[in-house]
């Protein structure tokens, strides 16, 4: 899916979270909408899901709350909680709060999880729409094509979760398309390209994406 094509769909405004260094609120932000974007694609029906029962029910989960966390235990934590209320039943405060999860609200359920093969980006292109962390080395960008020498590859390279939901090419060079979350006055509306075909910054490193009911 192309910048142009992405444009014409919906999946819903980059939310704020820059203003709090740790993880966790990158994490929330990213776990939540590859449930969302599946659900939309299996039912045809739009909903959003609760970030901040991510942020405050996933604790037993390496998830803590402000602090840091990873996606994939994101997953994990609502394949085995019984699913992820809805946005509008368990709304974003954007602070630690405690857990009110309830099971008649829930949006979406996940059934599994898939880890993209450490720096695969066939199968990534295969399964566009995944979640996975890569380094924050991007507070700068403002369009084009991101490329870097400097960043590195290895899982411990990596360290902000983000969304990628498609890809293209730009002036002859294929790109990734993806979704941050620091907000729609960052980059692109949100959205920012990089380089595809290089493993930049680590994009096919920890990949991993829902299969959800």
């Amino acid at each position: 899916m192309s910048w142009e094509e992405f444009q014409a769909s919906r999946l819903g405004a980059a939310q704020n979270c820059s203003a709090t260094l740790a993880g966790n609120h990158r994490m929330r932000d990213a776990a939540a909408l590859p449930e969302t974007a599946a659900y939309t694609q299996a039912t045809g029906k739009p909903v959003s899901l609760s970030e901040q029962q991510l942020v405050d029910c996933a604790t037993a989960y390496n998830n803590f709350g402000c602090s840091g966390g990873l996606p994939s235990q994101a997953f994990e934590y609502i394949k085995y909680n019984g699913g992820l209320d809805t946005e509008e039943a368990y709304p974003y405060t954007g602070v630690n709060g405690i857990c009110h999860y309830k099971p008649e609200n829930v949006g979406v359920k996940v059934l599994d999880s898939v880890n993209i093969t450490l720096g695969a980006e066939d199968e990534l292109k295969n399964a566009v729409g995944l979640v996975r962390p890569v380094i924050n080395g991007f507070r700068m960008y403002k369009s084009g094509v991101y490329t870097s020498d400097h960043c590195g590859t290895s899982p411990m390279d990596v360290n902000h979760a983000v969304l990628a939901v498609g890809y293209g090419v730009e002036n002859g060079v294929p790109y990734w398309l993806i979704k941050n979350s620091w907000g729609a006055d960052w980059g692109d509306n949100g959205y920012f390209k990089m380089e595809m075909g290089k493993n930049m910054c680590g994009i096919a490193t920890c990949a991993s994406y829902p299969i959800v009911a």
